[in-house]
């Protein structure tokens, strides 16, 4: 098992500071406290993000879904013109589109970028969310209801007409006419008792956020053991931001600029509203810190400053290029297959990673392949 990488595609927007990466919108922050740097997720921006991304080496690029992000499926096929292998890790929810639909548009997908596709599936978290998209299920039913989406999904992929009849869909016929070839892997998250099965029934990939290794490895053996008695074998993989530099002195200077910006009421404002996620995972994230800024290094490495104020994925592999790679060792030896990494902004980081990281990692055996594009970035903004 090699380790395979993939990056993130920030169309909620980018910059160089945590704070309210949505401010590029103009209606969501007083224009006299927007940070500076912030930039909007234009296609011209995200398409030098996915040219460096593919240059790089990475294998795919995440793309998120809800209210403050542009519409990943759109994005993405905008985006894949732009490239030639790079492949397109899609978030979408269930429960808002139809499955037989969301089947259809996936072997659409498959057939326009010639197989580049890999679905997220996020069944959601968040009841204010979801409602914003008329969704009125509770946190347990929604899980029911993913389970379902997928069994429709993956019924009407068989090209033969599939009936289904269950408590959140009934399909008589369902058809996908020319199924995706290859069907796309299915990637899946979720901590709570309802999302695990769920899980080991469905997911190819079970995607956890940045734990300490001894949580990440109870959780991938908790989801390994479900898998099992279903008779199936899921591959794991984590969701980590990265801030890797050519010392570790670097490295945690750059982590405590970002800390720099984040005044002790934008803090408490932001974990107010992350307090108040139904998400088990979330929940996980915020017991990390506590909402202090004492003690981020939760584990060699492993820093929950971003956390302080961004929902979801909240800590960050913070070191040396060597380190860094040292801690990506350690948790592909508890069985991660894939990570899915970020970094603030995300076209600069993606170069540090790339150039920094991958490199160390193709020398140790650990990538099928190392490429690492060389030459300038397409775009060096002014930091600090």
């Amino acid at each position: 098992m090699t380790v395979r990488l993939h990056w993130f595609l920030p169309t909620g927007g980018d910059g160089r500071t945590l704070v309210d990466r949505h401010a590029y919108s103009g209606n969501t922050l007083d224009p006299s406290r927007r940070p500076s740097g912030v930039r909007a997720p234009d296609i011209a921006y995200l398409a030098q993000i996915v040219k460096a991304a593919e240059q790089l080496g990475f294998e795919a690029v995440l793309t998120p879904t809800g209210t403050w992000c542009e519409d990943a499926w759109l994005t993405t096929v905008a985006l894949a013109q732009h490239t030639e292998r790079l492949k397109f890790l899609v978030a979408f929810r269930p429960g808002v589109i139809s499955p037989t639909l969301a089947a259809q548009m996936a072997a659409t997908f498959q057939r326009v970028t010639r197989g580049r596709l890999l679905l997220n599936v996020v069944t959601g978290g968040d009841s204010a969310e979801q409602r914003r998209f008329g969704d009125h299920l509770g946190h347990d039913q929604r899980y029911a209801r993913t389970d379902e989406f997928l069994s429709v999904v993956r019924g009407v992929w068989s090209g033969r007409p599939y009936d289904f009849d269950g408590a959140h869909y009934q399909v008589e016929g369902g058809l996908t006419a020319l199924p995706p070839d290859p069907l796309p892997e299915i990637f899946f998250g979720g901590s709570s008792p309802a999302a695990g099965p769920v899980a080991a029934r469905h997911a190819d990939v079970y995607l956890t956020w940045g734990e300490t290794p001894a949580q990440v490895k109870d959780k991938t053996d908790w989801i390994r053991g479900l898998a099992e008695r279903e008779g199936r074998t899921v591959r794991f993989g984590i969701r980590l931001h990265t801030i890797s530099r050519d010392s570790s002195a670097e490295a945690w200077a750059t982590a405590n600029r970002l800390l720099d910006d984040l005044d002790g009421d934008t803090v408490a404002a932001a974990q107010a509203a992350l307090g108040r996620s139904e998400s088990v995972g979330q929940q996980r994230m915020l017991a990390l810190h506590g909402g202090s800024r004492a003690g981020l290094e939760i584990s060699p490495n492993l820093w929950a400053g971003v956390g302080l104020v961004r929902g979801g994925a909240g800590t960050a592999l913070v070191g040396s290029h060597a380190e860094v790679a040292d801690r990506i060792e350690e948790y592909h030896a508890l069985g991660i297959e894939h990570f899915v990494l970020s970094g603030y902004p995300h076209l600069e980081e993606a170069y540090w990673f790339g150039e920094g990281v991958i490199p160390i990692l193709g020398s140790r055996g650990l990538l099928s392949h190392t490429r690492t594009g060389g030459g300038a970035p397409l775009l060096v903004a002014g930091g600090r």
